[in-house]
């Protein structure tokens, strides 16, 4: 059963054939026996995961339920989860229990889906690789050697290697699409304000993003369509009617209209990635897209302007991790300043502490304009870019990532080739529009992501693209060998 997409166990539920409960033990045994190889769970919650597969046979039992009564998930460990520790993987909050649910929890909750667990992930989001984490890096399935990117590389790993199927992430420079990449599974960043960021711990809060991770795009549209909406308690949410994101999968593609920004292929692109890409969009032309070369010209800005919005809105959002509320506090510490230092000096990891320096720095008095004021003025055109290609074609294509997944430790000593990473995703989350990445062939035994932009409020779009596809290939029915 664990190689049935989301869509096909909710078949299996509805027809009987099993139980929320078999099912939720089944993954829970599977966690327990192989997890070991993959660190990519951070909290597994077996025994409120049976309450909550009870409680959906229940719910099924009286004739009342809905298309994700009964399904297993699991929740990037960003999300508050009322009673479960919620860390974000730092030794800051190892000790922090929330009191209350994010609204994406809620919304799964009410759905009647179960959590199966908090998965692993970079520190606070920051990072590409999972290696920042305080309970140590989660591993590629595809290769164990191998990181399964970040920051959601735990969701992606999980994913992969069949320990649940689907979990949310947190995108704030690709963190849901690079791991989904490198982990050869299908990964939505919607629009900026189309999901609630509620109870979702701020890394950069015009920046971060929650979504699906799973293993097609027609699971993707199943979660988003619990996912999105408006949320009263999310200033940044936006209230916008939600579609059935499943209705318009099977509309065909003839006539679609593909971008191709030259920027995206520059020489240093690896070969290999780029001639699977090229192959995939040679599988959208037989489809009946039609091509064209579009330019996004401020591409090569995006890093610099990214690393410097970023890092200044999570040196804000962190400061309120001071060893005096709640989270890690130091032993006896001599006076309040003390206290200070030391919780946040012992608490934080080196990622972390590298950007809060970085932020402080850019918004200090004298540093302001020529930084953070100058890389909004980049953003702002980074945003134009998109608009204007987007106004000739209906979506953009590209690689998610420059290279398939590395070796763990080979770019943790230099942080500048670690960012480089995500050259194709940052600019996305700048301009706050929907982007998702989909396996499209493999090299050297690992993953390749294609990735696919569109406009403001296309996840629609960006679903059906991506489920014609996957009808059309096998790459995302691709699992690591082994498994």
């Amino acid at each position: 059963m664990f190689d049935k997409t989301l869509a096909e166990l909710a078949q299996g539920l509805e027809n009987g054939d099993f139980s929320s409960v078999e099912l939720t033990q089944a993954y829970l045994d599977r966690i327990k026996a192989e997890d070991g190889k993959y660190n990519s769970y951070i909290t597994v919650t077996g025994e409120q995961a049976l309450e909550q597969a009870n409680a959906a046979d229940a719910t099924r039992a009286a004739g009342n339920a809905g298309v994700f009564t009964g399904l297993p998930i699991a929740h990037k460990d960003i999300f508050c989860t009322k009673g479960v520790r919620t860390s974000c993987a730092s030794k800051m909050l190892d000790n922090f229990i929330s009191p209350y649910n994010a609204t994406v929890v809620n919304k799964f909750n009410a759905a009647g889906a179960v959590t199966l667990g908090k998965t692993n992930m970079d520190e606070f989001a920051m990072g590409s690789s999972n290696e920042s984490s305080f309970y140590g890096p989660a591993r590629n399935p595809w290769d164990t050697d191998c990181v399964p990117g970040g920051s959601s590389g735990g969701s992606a790993a999980a994913v992969a290697a069949l320990l649940a199927p689907a979990a949310t992430g947190t995108d704030t420079g690709g963190s849901i699409r690079q791991p989904a990449a490198l982990c050869g599974i299908t990964g939505l960043k919607p629009t900026y304000g189309r999901v609630s960021r509620f109870g979702m711990l701020a890394f950069a809060s015009s920046l971060d993003q929650g979504g699906p991770m799973t293993r097609t795009a027609e699971d993707a549209a199943m979660m988003l369509n619990v996912m999105a909406g408006f949320d009263p308690n999310d200033s940044t949410s936006m209230q916008k009617d939600v579609p059935d994101y499943t209705a318009d999968l099977s509309k065909p593609l003839a006539g679609l209209k593909i971008g191709l920004p030259k920027e995206f292929f520059p020489d240093d692109l690896s070969p290999a990635i780029a001639q699977q890409v090229q192959a995939a969009i040679k599988e959208y032309e037989a489809l009946g897209a039609t091509v064209k070369e579009v330019s996004l010209p401020n591409t090569g800005l995006a890093i610099p302007a990214y690393y410097i919005i970023a890092p200044s809105e999570a040196s804000s959002n962190l400061s309120r991790f001071d060893g005096v509320r709640y989270g890690y506090r130091c032993e006896s510490p001599v006076d309040l300043e003390d206290l200070y230092k030391r919780s946040r000096g012992e608490g934080f990891g080196p990622e972390v502490k590298r950007r809060i320096m970085v932020g402080a720095y850019a918004l200090s008095e004298g540093f302001y304009d020529a930084y953070y004021k100058k890389a909004q003025q980049i953003r702002r055109l980074i945003k134009q870019d998109y608009v204007n290609a987007l106004n000739e074609v209906d979506v953009i294509m590209g690689p998610t990532t420059p290279h398939p997944a590395f070796k763990l430790g080979e770019k943790t000593s230099d942080p500048v080739a670690m960012y480089m990473e995500d050259i194709f995703t940052i600019s996305l989350n700048l301009a706050g529009m929907p982007g998702i990445s989909i396996p499209c062939g493999q090299t050297e035994g690992l993953p390749v992501g294609l990735q696919i932009i569109g406009n403001y409020f296309a996840e629609q779009k960006l679903l059906n693209v991506a489920h014609q596809f996957q009808l059309a290939t096998d790459w995302h029915k691709q699992a690591p060998q082994g498994i």
